[in-house]
C-alpha cells in the first residue's frame, strides 16, 4: 500500500511512476484524492460538530443549576439534533472509507528508478547469463515425453482425480521432487542462515490482504466454500505475515525465512498456456525465501537473494539466465524485480523458475510490520521475496536437460544423496 501522504504531497510524482506501469494509474489517483478530500471534510464536519455538542453539553448542567431550565431544554433538542447529524455523517463516512481503502489496496508499488521503463516482457532487460546450454547429438524431447515413457508423470489420473492443470508422479519424479524440496530447504538453511518455518496452507483474507493478492487477484484465488479462508498460492504469504501487527525490535532484523509448501493458483486468463506438462499447474510444490530488512540494506539484500536462488541452478548444473522486469512487467507489489530462467531443451528457449522481488515498505504497510528505530520511532520495515525454486519446473529442467538418447535421464551429483 502507498504511503497516502505521499499521494497527498506529489501527486504527479506519483502518477507519473505509476504510468510507467499503466496510464490507467493516473486517473485512479486523482479518484482517490477526491475521494480523501470528501473523507477528510467529513471527519473535520464531526470532529467540529462534537466539540460543539460537548460545549453545549457542559451549558446544559449549568443552565438547570441557574434555574434557567427553558433554556436548558432547548439545548438538550440541539444536542440531540447533533448527535443525529454525527450519526448520519459517520455512516457517510463508514461507505467513503470504504471506498477510499479498496482503491488505496487496488493500487501497485511504486516501480524504483532503476527499473527499466517498458510494456511488457519484451522490454525486460538480461542481465547475466551462466552456464551454457547443452548440445545434444540427438533431438531433444519435452518432458512430458519422457515422463509418460518412463509411467513417472501421469497426466490422464490427475484429470481423472482433480481436472485439468493436475498430474500423477510415480517413483523416480515423486522421489526426484523430495529430493529437491529436502536440498533447497537444507541449501538456504545451511549456507545462507535462512530459518525454516513450516506453516498452515490455509490463511485468512488479511493475511492475503497484508501481502497484495486481496482484493485485485482474487479471481486467481482457491476460496474455502462457506469458510473466510483460501489456499496459499505462495508461501510468501504466510512467511511475510508472520509479523503482522507486530513493532520488531532493531537488533533483531533482518529476519530470514524459507518455508516449503504447495501452493495453488487457478491460473485465471492463462486458458491455452503451458497446457502440455507440469510447467503451468493449479497445484505445485515451492520453496519460497523471504527477508525482513531495514530500508537502508533492502536493495543489497535483493542482489543477495538473487544470487542465493541463483546458486540452487549453479550447484544442478541448469543454465540460466538473470532478467530485469520491466515497469510493465513487474508484480502488483514489487518495487523491483529480477526473474532468474531456466533453459528448457524442448522450447528452445529460457523459461521463468523463480521471481526475487524487492516491495520495500508497501506490504509492510498493508500488513502494518514496523520495527522501533535507534531513536525511538516506528519504521515500517521492507520485505522481499523470492523462489528459492519452483520445485515442479526445476524438475522438468532436470528431465530435460539430463535427459538421454533412450528417453530416460540423469540425476544431478548433488542430488544423488537426497534419492
Amino acid at each position: 500500500m502507498l504511503d497516502i501522504k505521499l499521494i497527498r504531497t506529489k501527486p504527479d510524482y506519483v502518477k507519473e511512476r505509476l504510468a510507467t506501469r499503466d496510464k490507467v494509474y493516473a486517473k485512479m489517483i486523482d479518484e482517490l484524492l477526491d475521494i480523501d478530500e470528501e473523507r477528510r471534510s467529513i471527519i473535520k464536519e464531526v470532529e467540529q460538530i462534537k466539540a460543539e455538542k460537548n460545549k453545549l453539553s457542559k451549558e446544559i448542567g449549568q443552565l438547570f443549576r441557574e434555574g434557567k431550565k427553558e433554556e436548558a431544554e432547548k439545548a438538550k433538542e440541539e444536542v440531540h439534533a447533533k448527535n443525529k447529524k454525527i450519526e448520519q455523517l459517520e455512516k457517510e463516512l463508514k461507505e467513503i472509507e470504504s471506498r477510499f481503502n479498496r482503491l488505496l489496496l487496488s493500487i501497485p508499488n511504486i516501480p524504483h528508478p532503476t527499473v527499466p521503463v517498458g510494456e511488457d516482457e519484451e522490454d525486460n532487460v538480461e542481465v547475466r547469463r551462466w552456464g551454457e546450454p547443452r548440445k545434444f547429438d540427438f533431438e531433444p524431447v519435452p518432458h512430458w515425453e519422457i515422463g509418460e515413457k518412463l509411467g513417472i508423470l501421469d497426466f490422464e489420473r490427475g484429470a481423472k482425480l482433480s481436472g485439468s492443470r493436475f498430474t500423477v508422479m510415480y517413483d523416480k519424479a515423486a522421489r526426484l521432487e523430495r529430493a529437491l524440496i529436502n536440498f533447497m530447504l537444507d541449501l538456504h538453511t545451511k549456507e545462507y542462515g535462512y530459518t525454516e518455518v513450516w506453516s498452515p496452507v490455509l490463511v485468512k483474507p488479511e493475511i492475503l490482504t497484508g501481502t497484495g493478492q486481496l482484493p485485485k487477484f482474487e479471481e486467481d484465488l482457491y476460496k474455502i466454500c462457506d469458510e473466510d479462508l483460501y489456499l496459499l498460492p505462495t508461501a510468501e504469504v504466510s512467511l511475510t505475515n508472520l509479523h503482522a501487527n507486530e513493532i520488531l525490535k532493531e537488533e533483531d532484523l533482518p529476519k530470514y525465512y524459507t518455508a516449503y509448501t504447495p501452493c495453488f493458483r487457478r491460473e485465471a486468463g492463462s486458458h491455452g498456456k503451458d497446457v502440455r506438462g507440469i510447467l503451468r499447474q493449479h497445484q505445485f510444490d515451492k520453496v519460497e525465501l523471504v527477508k525482513i530488512v531495514k530500508p537502508e540494506n533492502s536493495y543489497l539484500e535483493l542482489e543477495k537473494l538473487v544470487n542465493e536462488a541463483e546458486k540452487v541452478l549453479q550447484l544442478l548444473e541448469l543454465p540460466y539466465r538473470v532478467v530485469e522486469l520491466c515497469t510493465g512487467d513487474l508484480g502488483f507489489s514489487a518495487a523491483k524485480t529480477y526473474d532468474i530462467e531456466v533453459w528448457i531443451p524442448s522450447q528452445n528457449r529460457y523459461r521463468e523458475i523463480s521471481s526475487c522481488s524487492n516491495t520495500e515498505d508497501f506490504q509492510a504497510r498493508r500488513a502494518k510490520i514496523r520495527y522501533k528505530d535507534k531513536e525511538g520511532k516506528n519504521q515500517f520495515v521492507h520485505t522481499l521475496n523470492g523462489s528459492g525454486l519452483a520445485v515442479g519446473r526445476t524438475l522438468l529442467a532436470i528431465m530435460e536437460n539430463y535427459q538421454t538418447k533412450d528417453r530416460d535421464f540423469e540425476i544431478p551429483e548433488v542430488l544423488k544423496k537426497y534419492m
